[in-house]
């Protein structure tokens, strides 16, 4: 059985792919990279939004890494590091900063 962060990780990925990104990340218009995204620009968002971005950066690197599993536990101390490194480094690209905290 599906534990529910993991229902509610996948439903968010979910959600910001339909949705094309846009409660998630700045309101922008055009193609944007998952790259240009600061830690300010995810520290900015609140609450779902927040939690919906910071989901899809989990879930973008660990696919890039192919990976077919992953710890809850870990996901929330990676998480828990990262809100902390990026209010220290606000200008740090998201990606850089949660590449960090997963070591």
């Amino acid at each position: 059985m599906i534990n529910r962060y993991a229902k509610v990780t996948a439903g968010s990925m979910l959600m910001l792919a339909v949705m094309g990104g846009g409660a998630a990340l700045p309101q922008e218009k055009g193609e944007r990279s998952v790259d240009q995204y600061t830690c300010k620009d995810i520290m900015r968002d609140s609450g779902p939004s927040r939690d919906v971005a910071i989901a899809f950066i989990h879930a973008y690197l660990l696919g890039r890494a192919n990976a077919k599993t992953f710890n809850v536990d870990a996901l929330h101390k990676q998480t828990d590091a990262f809100i902390e490194r990026c209010l220290d480094n606000p200008n740090e690209k998201a990606l850089d900063a949660m590449a960090k905290v997963k070591g």
